[in-house]
């Protein structure tokens, strides 16, 4: 088995799902996530969200990528992040807050937990 591993984005099945009712502040986002990689507690793939605002909070470490679109990561004290395409970060375990999407967005992730 090689240690590179390529997959192409229409090779994965998509996964459907929205944030819990109790958690969305305002609109009705929806998701979907093409997840590439499953082993060890590392997970990898791409996420894409609808337009929406709801709660967030992170037990995991995840570095992102945004691929496309507009969102506003706000953490619980209230500092606002806004993200668009080419902006990369990290959110650590124990960072709270909400995810707010302006225009439908995309990223890369990686989850270790």
């Amino acid at each position: 088995m090689s240690d590179l591993f390529l997959r192409v984005l229409p090779s994965v099945e998509v996964e459907e799902d929205a944030p819990p009712a109790d958690r969305v502040i305002s609109g009705s986002p929806m998701f979907r996530t093409w997840n590439h990689e499953e082993h060890d507690g590392l997970y990898c793939g791409i996420w894409e969200s609808t337009p929406g605002h709801w709660r967030i909070s992170y037990d995991e470490w995840e570095f992102c990528h945004i691929l496309s679109g507009h969102s506003i990561i706000t953490g619980a004290e209230g500092t606002e992040y806004e993200l668009r395409a080419g902006d990369s970060f990290i959110l650590r375990p124990g960072f709270s807050g909400s995810w707010n999407v302006i225009e439908t967005t995309r990223k890369e992730y990686v989850i270790r937990t």
